[in-house]
């Protein structure tokens, strides 16, 4: 039996447009998703080895051509704390502008200030769901983190600069095991009152299960109807996939992703690789669903960075390749 080459891979997304109205779950997902990439900040944060200025500019760049939604290019933690983004004003300094917006991720309102000296086009704001990894990653309680988000909005509002609010470990946390739903609710709840653009909740640890992600954001639309929501998950036990298309069935439709799966938490034991961007992509476009990003092009960044960072990227397409000629969802 003759194996079929690659260039005989079968047409079009499955189960395909022909199909769509027979399919009635297609019914319930979003047309078009918004992918923000991660790579850049969360994914070389946990990389061991210092990872040069050069080599983070030209990853940014290339990604800022490929139709993302945004990219969060750097963090503003205290270099001791996470020497990997100690050059977040150098890499600022020589990026390309006005592709992609560019984000900042920010602990507190030192970390505005110099996000806002950089000219970051929006702000992304962390806390813990749960207070030994808030301690454990922010050296501070759940309670002083809400009193540092409240200066550091106030701050970003000022500037006309829109800051999202990240809840991390919000389906489990690696040192406290369960997290109370009502604590995610409550900590969303004063975010969204205090102004936040976003609330996206952050599966640190990839401890999360589909049940679980479509219960926590259905109870999420509900609490806080008409605000927009996010999801940061990782792929660490596997069920990164089945948690993605959970979070699509419950209605979101902004999802982060790291290129090549790269991705962890210095802070959060066990927590390694984001949801790879170009499997997430390659899933949704052969489901028909619109992200106006060019897979081909993540595909050959992440082949190219592999070699450069020194590390084996856990991503499968750029592999496999890719299983058929994509569909609407290409750019």
């Amino acid at each position: 039996m003759t194996r079929a080459s690659p260039a005989a891979a079968p047409r079009g997304p499955w189960p395909g447009p022909e199909l769509a109205e027979e399919a009635a779950w297609l019914v319930r997902l979003p047309h078009r998703v918004r992918v923000y990439e991660v790579g850049p900040r969360d994914g070389l944060q946990n990389i061991a080895h210092p990872v040069p200025t050069d080599v983070k500019v030209a990853l940014i760049d290339r990604l800022s051509g490929l139709g993302l939604d945004r990219i969060e290019a750097v963090s503003f933690v205290h270099p001791r704390v996470v020497p990997q983004m100690a050059d977040a004003e150098a890499v600022m300094a020589r990026v390309v502008r006005g592709r992609t917006p560019l984000v900042g991720l920010v602990p507190n309102a030192r970390g505005v200030e110099r996000a806002l000296a950089c000219g970051l086009d929006a702000l992304n704001f962390v806390l813990s769901a749960s207070e030994s990894q808030n301690r454990a990653n922010l050296n501070q309680s759940i309670a002083e983190s809400e009193q540092a988000f409240r200066e550091s909005i106030s701050m970003a509002s000022a500037e006309g600069l829109a800051m999202r609010l990240t809840i991390s470990t919000a389906f489990g946390c690696p040192y406290e095991g369960y997290v109370p739903p009502e604590r995610v609710l409550a900590l969303a709840r004063r975010g969204a009152e205090q102004g936040a653009a976003e609330i996206c909740l952050g599966d640190t640890t990839g401890m999360a299960n589909p049940g679980q992600v479509d219960r926590m954001f259905r109870m999420l639309a509900a609490e806080l109807p008409g605000a927009v929501l996010a999801v940061h998950l990782h792929n660490t036990r596997g069920a990164g996939a089945a948690n993605l298309l959970a979070a699509l069935l419950a209605g979101v439709s902004r999802f982060d992703a790291s290129l090549g799966g790269l991705g962890g938490c210095p802070f959060a034991p066990g927590a390694t690789g984001n949801v790879c961007t170009e499997d997430m992509v390659h899933m949704l476009h052969g489901m028909g669903i619109q992200t106006g990003v060019a897979l081909g092009g993540l595909i050959e960044a992440a082949r190219e960075i592999e070699p450069l960072l020194g590390v084996r990227l856990p991503g499968q397409v750029i592999r496999a390749g890719i299983a058929w000629e994509q569909g609407p969802g290409t750019a």
